[in-house]
Order: C-alpha cells, then structure tokens, then sequence
C-alpha cells in the first residue's frame, strides 16, 4: 500500500534539523568527549577538551550554534519505495527547509553559488547536497549532517592498485591525518571507505561518519582494522585542536563494497569535534 508524504511535512522537518544538528551534539560523540577528556594525559589537551565540552553544553542550553562554520548541508535520505511524496518535490523541499532552517536559526550561509570566477553567495545556504537511496518499506528517514570546510577540506581519495593492499590502506589513511594536524580541528572522527568505485568510496567514507561513536563494523577483520587505525592514529601526538596530545581521534569507522578485480579504490572522511548530525523519520 503507498503511504503518501506531504512535501511541506519534509521542509519543516529539514527546517527544524539544520537548527538541532547545529545546536545538539549527539549523546554518543559527547560521552566520547568526556572520556577523553579523562584519558588525555596532556594538560593543555585536558583544558581544550573541557573547554569544547563546555562550548557544546552553551550551545544545546542556548539552542545555539556550536561552531560558527555552520556547514555546507549534507543530506542523507532512505525513501521507502512504496512512499510517495505528494505537494511538491523532495530536492525542493528539503532545499525550501533548509533556507527555512537556517534563517530562523540565525545560522551563517556558507554557500556559494558558483566554485571559480564570481563565487556569489546563495544567501538560504542552499543548494544541500542530497543523497538518496530506494529501500523496501513506506517510509522516508532523512539524516541531516552540516559539515564545515575545515575538516572537508581535509578529506582525500586515492585510486590504490590491489597490490597496495592493507598496507598500502593503512599508509594511505595515515598520511592524510598527519598532512591535516589540526587544520581539522581535532579531535576528529575518521570515516573509511574501500572498495566501490571513484566516486561511491567517498560517498562510504562520509556516510561512515554517520555511525555511532564505540560501533565496530560487523565484519571482525574490519573492526580490527579501525581499531588499529584509531591507535596509530593516537598515537601521532597531534593530539586536541593539534597541540599535542593522546586523544587525536575519537573514533574511525571503516565500510567497504565490492570492487573491481584491477582496483583499490580508498577514501579518508575527516570530521571535526563538531560531528553534527540529526535524523527524522517521516510516514
């Protein structure tokens, strides 16, 4: 049976997330603060992670921006393939909630229009950068996620040959943290993905960014593969906000696909301590 989903109930939920995203860490990335804040053995290190986790606290008691970059808006949508919107279009609307969102909460518009010559500011921080994916069901779930340029601009895909193997993975993922030090504002969460093509492995690094702090990837060679990335990547000492320290890295989350027999596609999703994200399931 279809279940109908209006498009105005789609931009006031996009409208009501962008503000929550942006103002509510999630629980999972706050505790991982707070424990790291404990574990942190360098003092300077401890008095950063306190002072964002007071920042964070201002800023979900005040409904607050977070982070003064309030991000491009990245969305993440699972349409149920016996859903069907009605009143208007999905793009459109989640663009009509986002501009919504984003002026009620007095939220800066990052986005330009144009990338080279004019770079003119859209002025509603839109267009967002939608995904979807069809799946079984009648429902549509949509996870909105603002992302600064700070950490985005420290993201990297490399085409590696299959030879490189785990290797060549490891160095790769490495030498991307090391080159970004504390441009990315650490501590960060890194998102993996391997395998697919060029442009589904970006696409598997950021949605890894999604996943809960402390989750491992079902496949036992995988999570002990974040798990060994998370302590190589502590252990480089670029530590809070890049002043040295233990606690360089909150968590990393590594997801694969199917690739081509000739191929080893692997991307490196970098997220700020801000890691904002907030979902809503609408039907």
């Amino acid at each position: 049976m279809i279940k109908l989903i209006r498009a105005d109930e789609i931009a006031g939920a996009a409208a009501r997330l962008c503000i929550e995203a942006n103002s509510i860490l999630p629980d999972d990335v706050m505790a991982a603060l707070t424990k790291a804040a404990d574990t942190e053995e360098s003092q300077l290190g401890k008095d950063i992670l306190k002072e964002i986790i007071d920042n964070d606290i201002i800023a979900c008691r005040g409904n607050v921006p977070m982070c003064q970059d309030t991000g491009m808006t990245t969305v993440f949508v699972e349409l149920g393939q016996d859903a069907r919107i009605v009143g208007g279009n999905l793009i459109d609307a989640i663009n009509t909630g986002v501009a919504a969102g984003y002026k009620a909460g007095y939220l800066r518009k990052s986005v330009d229009a144009e990338p080279l010559f004019d770079r003119i500011n859209t002025g509603d921080n839109t267009p967002a950068i939608v995904h979807v994916d069809i799946i079984p069901g009648d429902k549509l779930h949509m996870e909105i996620a603002p992302k600064g340029a700070g950490s985005e601009n420290m993201c990297a895909l490399k085409m590696l040959k299959p030879a490189d193997g785990i290797k060549g993975v490891k160095k790769f993922i490495l030498d991307t943290v090391k080159s970004a030090g504390g441009n990315p504002c650490p501590p960060i969460i890194v998102g993996v993905g391997v395998g697919g093509n060029f442009e589904t492995v970006a696409l598997m690094a950021k949605k890894a960014l999604l996943r809960r702090v402390g989750s491992r990837n079902k496949d036992p060679r995988y999570a002990a593969l974040e798990e060994e990335l998370l302590d190589m990547i502590n252990a480089t000492g670029i530590g809070p906000q890049g002043l040295g320290g233990r606690v360089t890295a909150l968590d990393v989350h590594v997801d694969y696909m199917a690739v081509h027999i000739a191929s080893l596609p692997v991307a490196c999703a970098i997220q700020c301590h801000a890691a904002r994200h907030k979902g809503v399931t609408l039907g």
